[in-house]
């Protein structure tokens, strides 16, 4: 074996333009060359930690409307937190690094390099290389769909194509300097495109759930769909998805509360940090199609993630009193008195699953089952996620709402607050639904509790439903037009 494949994952440093104002875009990629030369060399990068154990916090967690701060404890938060909540439009000044392009466009970098190299590496099979390859596109296609979801409006047929999107880069070649943002839809295109050239040649169960398999690719080109409002060839691959982890030796499963936070279930005793759950153990995988993990804070004043938020009591009004997802929550922060008007803190979360979960796959399908008029089969697909997450006997939708195709809809978006909560998904959500006429006039708002025992508004602009492409950037390519 290739001995400088161990040179690798050190030099997968960031440079230039997010640091100094260098002329081309790719100098937020890693400095100097990868090396590799046999199968098994790209294969060890595929195992890199960087690609799945992200050690930095998650923007989106500050932009969802399922959070309110506590100002004696938030006021200690970065400056970039702090704007974020604020739905602020500069959110990073010169100099500073954000780590969504820190961490995806290094990774879009080694996947490139694998993608363009593999099949030219020595020692392996045929097969063997086609496998790896596909996992690089569908993993840049992962990427991809996180950058286009940051950078990009949300997808809407009549305006995609003229809407600016984010570069496509599919060389590895950091002497390139020559970028357009191109449109929204030519980066879905891309993310298609990328995904159904990658699909045949997965595994359907790869040897580690942190690398790309077929059973994933499916759920995340189903997910590419939903948020394109593709409903029919959403289901598609949400179906065949299932139908493949149905032939898994070891599938995925969820955790039946009911079990794991009774006496003697694997999730108790709680510790410091609650239940010994996914949210508290990056290696703990059950859950997971594609496991990737975010630091989300830690109840422990790192000044980041979900230190000094809490549960929007709105979303928190949606909890039913035997949802034992509230055991996921105290009332106080750590070594702090009880917080005034039954406010509540996630302190079990010290990582949010970023990847593909299952319980996202079976809200996913749910939705677009309703939205295609299938009510009894979106009616069966929540509530088998909720029967795992509540007692049985709660766990039924209610009648009036089974048989309504819109209080249905709303239900299962509402069942991913109560499932996802505080975790970064919810502002996705509010983009995709932005564009959606059943929430046709909605707006959001976040609300800091201050010291003095009033409160701060601060609603969001519908320009934040995009973020603003960092300043170096700007710098670095005069050709971009910035998102307002």
């Amino acid at each position: 074996m290739n001995r400088n494949i161990y040179k690798i994952i050190p030099v997968l440093l960031l440079i230039g333009a997010l640091s100094s104002c260098k002329k081309d875009f790719l100098h937020v990629v890693p400095k100097g060359e990868l090396i590799a030369t046999t199968t098994a060399d790209y294969t060890l990068i595929m195992n890199s930690i960087k690609f799945y154990q992200y050690t930095n916090g998650l923007p989106t967690l500050l932009l969802g409307d399922d959070i309110v701060a506590e100002e004696s404890y938030f006021q200690y938060a970065t400056a970039s937190a702090k704007q974020l909540f604020q739905y602020q439009g500069v959110i990073y000044k010169v100099g500073d690094t954000p780590w969504e392009l820190e961490n995806y466009v290094n990774n879009l970098y080694t996947c490139n390099k694998i993608i363009n190299e593999v099949m030219a590496s020595t020692e392996g099979t045929d097969d063997q290389k086609k496998s790896l390859l596909a996992e690089a596109q569908a993993t840049r296609a992962w990427i991809n769909f996180q950058l286009i979801n940051f950078y990009g409006k949300p997808y809407m047929a009549t305006t995609a194509s003229s809407d600016p999107g984010f570069p496509i880069i599919e060389t590895a070649d950091v002497s390139q300097n020559s970028f357009t943002r191109g449109t929204v839809q030519e980066m879905y295109d891309f993310i298609i495109k990328d995904l159904t050239a990658a699909i045949p040649a997965l595994p359907v169960q790869n040897v580690v759930r942190t690398r790309m398999s077929r059973v994933a690719a499916e759920g995340i080109l189903g997910k590419v769909y939903l948020f394109m409002g593709k409903n029919s060839e959403a289901l598609t691959q949400f179906n065949t998805a299932f139908t493949d982890i149905s032939g898994i030796s070891t599938p995925p499963r969820l955790y039946d509360y009911n079990v794991e936070l009774a006496p003697g279930g694997s999730f108790l005793p709680a510790g410091m940090y609650g239940p010994n759950y996914p949210g508290n153990d990056p290696t703990n995988m059950t859950e997971s199609l594609l496991a990737k993990t975010f630091n989300a804070g830690g109840y422990n004043g790192n000044g980041f993630g979900t230190d000094g938020l809490e549960l929007n009591p709105t979303t928190q009004a949606l909890f039913g009193s035997s949802d034992l997802r509230l055991q996921l929550y105290t009332d106080h922060f750590m070594y702090a008195p009880t917080l005034p008007g039954g406010r509540i803190v996630k302190y079990a979360m010290q990582y949010a699953w970023v990847g593909l979960q299952l319980s996202d796959l079976y809200l996913m399908r749910a939705e677009v089952k309703a939205r295609l008029n299938d009510l009894p089969g979106a009616q069966s697909d929540v509530e088998y996620l909720r029967k795992n997450r509540m007692p049985a006997s709660d766990a039924t939708v209610p009648s009036a709402i089974a048989g309504d195709q819109t209080a249905l809809i709303k239900f299962i978006i509402e069942e991913r607050e109560r499932e996802f909560a505080i975790e970064g998904y919810r502002w996705f959500d509010m983009r995709r639904l932005s564009v959606d006429p059943i929430y046709s006039g909605a707006t959001y708002t976040h609300t800091m509790y201050t010291i003095a025992g009033g409160t701060t508004t601060y609603p969001m602009p519908p320009e934040r439903m995009v973020m603003q492409l960092p300043p170096n950037i700007m710098v670095a390519n005069p050709n971009f037009v910035n998102n307002p």
